[in-house]
């Protein structure tokens, strides 16, 4: 099963949209520039945070590439090689 659509599942309506309408962001590069995302220490990914989600992406050619989508809890950041 795909992991977006299993965590979709999971959430209710509003936190659904809140997800997709953070992706659809996070495409744009100008309203990226307005978004609260930070340089993860030791690699190449960056994290962005909307509410209880947390998008793990780089960059591969000014392209967004997404590595995780998850729900903030204490294993958000582990194993992101």
């Amino acid at each position: 099963m795909d992991a977006l659509a299993k965590l979709l599942r999971k959430v209710s309506t509003t936190e659904r949209i809140l997800l997709l309408t953070t992706l659809r962001e996070l495409r744009d590069s100008e309203t990226r520039k307005l978004m609260d995302i930070k340089k993860l220490s030791g690699g190449e990914y960056y994290r962005a945070r909307k509410g209880i989600f947390r998008v793990i992406f780089h960059f591969d050619d000014e392209r967004v590439v997404i590595d995780a989508l998850r729900l903030r809890n204490e294993k958000t950041y582990r194993n992101l090689k």
